[in-house]
């Protein structure tokens, strides 16, 4: 799975980072919401969309592996990432 070069975005409510990857030839538009951000990867509360953004990318790598676990997974649902696709188990 490669993240493809659309960069990822603050969705306008402000709750999620939208993101597209691709998976097996096809391009699967996905989210991390927001809470998931502040509890696994250091976003504060009132982190303004610059900062959510700044989180993202310095965790990309895990989110994207996560996010292809949850694709191969279950690949006709939507890609909605949330605290506990990260929790280990």
């Amino acid at each position: 799975m490669e993240v493809l070069d659309r960069a990822a975005a603050v969705s306008p409510d402000g709750r999620a980072v939208v993101f597209m990857v691709s998976i097996r030839g096809r391009e699967v538009e996905g989210a991390i919401a927001r809470d998931a951000l502040e509890q696994h990867f250091w976003l504060p509360r009132s982190a303004d969309p610059a900062r959510t953004l700044k989180a993202f990318e310095n965790g990309r790598n895990r989110i994207v592996a996560v996010a292809q676990r949850k694709l191969l997974a279950r690949p006709d649902e939507p890609l909605w990432l949330t605290v506990n696709d990260f929790l280990i188990r």
